[in-house]
């Protein structure tokens, strides 16, 4: 792993900036000692969302169908008053 103080990172920050590229990880020290360590960033993997039963989410927000037999009692009963 290479080795680079603060000041260097503030005076020769493109030529590290490959040197990161090259070797993905960079020891940074202050006063001669290690205090960080820099990686190049890499986004985590994006999570996909779980598909929509959108069935269900109707079947939940409907009303229930009435009974064929309840339902052929409502129309009997509605043509017997016309």
């Amino acid at each position: 792993m290479t080795k680079a103080t603060i000041r260097d990172l503030r005076t020769k920050f493109p030529s590290l900036k490959r040197v990161l590229a090259r070797e993905g990880e960079l020891l940074v020290t202050d006063r001669g000692r290690p205090a960080y360590v820099l990686r190049s960033y890499s986004p985590p993997p994006r999570k996909s969302s779980p598909a929509v039963d959108y069935l269900a989410r109707l079947s939940d927000r409907q009303p229930r169908p009435i009974a064929a037999s309840s339902s052929r009692a409502l129309d009997d009963h509605e043509r017997g008053e016309r």
